[in-house]
């Protein structure tokens, strides 16, 4: 493989689940992987979720490029080219668009970590606990053989970690 797979990881927002794949997969498969997240209604601020940022910053990932955005800044002309499409909302009941070069797909459900009214050290904890399924997953999709990750299989290399 001569150049690093992309993986562009979604959810509704793109302020914290799929940010924190974005920045987890960066980190960790840096050479191999590089990793993007997008949304359909990103935060107008463009801002990821505070709590996110703390729990990346705390974890020691940098969150310097990290903003929010919409998905449509992938489908264009001038769009970087997409491996693989991942999922990460709980329950992905949205219809995705159709992104450039049929990239592979998979669905990877986590919850939403920012829901509820409780304070924020109690959603700091469900941040963190997300961040380290996340992490888990994406050990295993790095330490996939090569062939694992050829076009034909990389789809159903990441489905199958949807049930770890």
């Amino acid at each position: 493989m001569s150049s690093p797979i992309s993986v562009l990881f979604l959810c509704t927002h793109n302020s914290a689940r799929s940010i924190l794949a974005e920045a987890l997969l960066n980190e960790m498969g840096a050479g191999k992987f590089v990793a993007f997240s997008a949304g359909s209604t990103p935060r107008d601020s463009g801002n990821p979720n505070p709590l996110a940022m703390r729990t990346l910053e705390d974890a020691g990932i940098d969150t310097a490029t990290l903003r929010s955005k919409s998905w449509d800044e992938f489908i264009g002309p001038n769009a970087p080219h997409i491996d693989l499409v991942i999922t990460v909302c709980g329950n992905a009941n949205e219809v995705c668009p159709v992104f450039p070069g049929r990239p592979a797909t998979a669905h990877w459900g986590y919850d939403d970590p920012s829901a509820g009214e409780a304070a924020d050290e109690i959603k700091l904890v469900a941040f963190r606990t997300t961040l380290h399924q996340i992490k888990r997953r994406l050990q295993l999709l790095i330490s996939l053989p090569t062939e694992s990750l050829e076009r034909m299989a990389l789809e159903q290399s990441a489905r199958r970690l949807a049930g770890v």
